[in-house]
């Protein structure tokens, strides 16, 4: 099937490394694994980070005329050559998806949403017309997947009548890991390693490191050295919350995808606050590493953890509870061990690319028949 993509928040091209790019270009993997011609239909970026109504109503007219573009080049093209379904990824009252619903009505083919995000509490706020134009396209979805645990409960009433509602587990290639950890298997470090990975950006993430850094100096007596993994704006600020900590920090800049499994391979414990995180690539990327993770509750991290088995969960905000686990799991390693083993065969049975590419191809197929029907 030919499927037109699009993720309005940040598209698989962007420059700047994030978990929702890596997640676009997996879907779009994901799609081709399952036999899917797939083509990025737009880069166009629908998103007002800090709640604009006039940068909402110019987004929604280039987003309107965008759509009406791409409308009439694919009217153009002989059936054969147009797309057969389109697929957008992540959109919500920051960024709406303006072009997918036009698109599929006019070409008359299926509209589907992954990780649609409805939050109530925006409505009629400062993000007013970004949130009525999500809860728009979500309501002409022909389905909805969604990628944790609290969504589909926001997602559902906005959803037409007949439209399927589905769980995506959130999901990697974890072949690459594997055989970066199998590279290192038996062969163990001195001093403990832990990793943390993450952009240095305001908000969310920079607070983040400022726990992480917080809980790691309560435990200053342990023998372990922390690799952190990341570059942005915030880095003097990042910097600066490890300062005291300094000796015992390594800065490894930012990262290339393909560099990542060796340094997580390379490393023994994932550590991270996961301040309002939805789920968290770093984590799942991680665990296929073979590397147990201890990490802050998130919005939708336990969807990706299995706590006791696979990691340690606790509350985001407490760098006390943080403190505690890891030095619990530092001065264990046997129990390191046998959690890293079952971090990768959750990772592998539950979250790999080949489950997602059958989930993704049968809500394809069904939703095609039906609108065939």
């Amino acid at each position: 099937m030919r499927v037109a993509f699009y993720a309005p928040l940040k598209p698989p091209t962007h420059p700047h490394p994030s978990g929702d790019r890596r997640m676009a270009r997996l879907l779009m993997k994901a799609l081709i694994h399952a036999g899917h011609q797939v083509t990025l239909a737009s880069g166009f970026r629908a998103y007002d980070r800090v709640g604009d109504a006039e940068v909402q109503a110019r987004v929604a007219r280039k987003g309107a005329t965008i759509a009406a573009t791409l409308v009439r080049r694919w009217q153009k093209k002989a059936r054969a050559e147009r797309p057969q379904a389109w697929v957008t990824y992540h959109l919500y009252h920051k960024a709406p998806d303006y072009l997918g619903p036009a698109v599929a009505k006019a070409l008359a083919i299926p509209y589907i949403v992954v990780e649609p995000s409805v939050a109530p509490k925006r409505k009629g706020g400062a993000w007013a017309i970004g949130y009525d134009a999500a809860l728009a396209a979500i309501g002409k979805a022909d389905a909805a997947l969604c990628l944790n645990a609290v969504d589909p409960a926001f997602v559902r009433p906005a959803l037409r009548r007949g439209a399927r509602l589905e769980r995506l587990r959130p999901f990697l290639d974890s072949a690459p890991y594997a055989r970066a950890a199998a590279r290192r298997a038996g062969r163990a470090n001195a001093t403990p390693r832990l990793l943390a990975v993450g952009m240095f950006r305001p908000g969310d993430k920079l607070e983040s490191y400022k726990l992480l850094a917080q809980a790691l100096a309560r435990i200053a007596d342990r023998p372990w050295r922390l690799l952190i993994v990341g570059d942005g704006a915030e880095k003097r600020a990042v910097t600066q919350a490890f300062a005291t900590l300094k000796q015992r920090v390594e800065y490894l800049g930012e990262k290339s995808a393909r560099a990542m499994p060796a340094i997580y391979a390379a490393c023994d414990l994932y550590v991270w606050p996961a301040v309002r995180e939805a789920y968290g690539m770093a984590m799942l990327e991680a665990q296929a590493s073979g590397l147990p993770v201890v990490a802050g509750r998130g919005v939708g991290v336990a969807d990706v953890l299995a706590p006791g088995r696979t990691g340690m969960l606790v509350a985001s905000d407490d760098p006390a509870a943080l403190a505690r686990e890891t030095a619990a799991l530092l001065d264990d390693p046997e129990r390191r061990r046998r959690m890293g083993k079952a971090a990768m065969s959750n990772v592998q049975k539950h979250h790999d690319l080949a489950g997602a590419a059958r989930l993704l191809d049968r809500t394809l197929r069904r939703v095609a028949a039906r609108k065939r029907a």
